[in-house]
């Protein structure tokens, strides 16, 4: 790699003016609180979940089979290895702790000024996901969003790139908190019987609730956290 390209992707950015800041937070809630845009905006959040669910479990050392994007955003990650134990544990919690620690990382990236080593990163990971991916709407779903990131990462200006690595990082951390609740609300009408809590109670003999409260409490703190990260609080 060209030791100036290096130099840029490695090195710090100025932060962008108060108000883009928050201009973009309030645009990240703009694609997550109306249901009709959450519907599409939420296929983002699948990714980060599965690549969540995904990357845990090549670090547990379990075989990664695939990972499944449906049109529906949900998502289904197939891994091999022992059933049981801490390696499956932390693989089937994952997931919906994968879009708020990302976004907390990717504040703490932010407050670092590091812009554009956040960009080059987020697209590392999608080139990452997308050989595992098994179904062509996943592949769709990776690839435009992959290709979002590429063409903000090498012809944008840096004021373009800022907005936008701050409103990623605002959707993933408010967008991070509303899964769970859908998830909960979804069990107590009789659905969802299988859901990541589900599994988590059965592999640990934990009560589904406590795990919900762990969701909760992952995505609540990293938005805290990463809003005040952001913020410069």
């Amino acid at each position: 790699m060209d030791a100036s390209l290096w130099d840029r992707i490695v090195g710090t950015q100025s932060d962008p003016d108060q108000w883009v800041v928050i201009a973009t937070g309030v645009v990240a809630l703009a694609a997550i609180a109306p249901h009709n845009i959450w519907r599409l905006s939420r296929n983002a959040i699948t990714i980060a979940h599965e690549g969540g669910h995904g990357l845990i479990a090549l670090l547990m050392g379990r075989r990664l089979d695939g990972i499944r994007l449906h049109s529906d955003t949900s998502g289904l990650t197939v891994s091999r290895g022992k059933p049981t134990g801490l390696g499956m544990v932390l693989t089937a919690a994952a997931g919906y702790t994968a879009p708020p620690l990302l976004g907390l990382g990717g504040a703490a990236l932010l407050a670092g000024g590091h812009i554009t080593l956040l960009l080059w990163l987020a697209t590392a990971l999608l080139v990452a996901m997308l050989v595992m991916i098994r179904n062509a709407y996943g592949v769709l779903t990776v690839v435009v969003t992959g290709g979002a990131f590429v063409l903000v990462s090498w012809l944008a200006g840096p004021q373009i790139q800022a907005a936008f690595a701050y409103a990623v990082v605002w959707f993933l951390l408010l967008g991070g908190v509303r899964p769970a609740f859908e998830l909960q609300s979804k069990r107590r009408r009789g659905g969802a019987g299988d859901s990541d809590a589900d599994q988590l109670s059965r592999l640990t003999h934990v009560p589904a609730g406590m795990w919900f409260f762990f969701f909760h409490a992952v995505s609540l703190c990293s938005l805290l956290g990463g809003g005040r990260w952001l913020l410069g609080l």
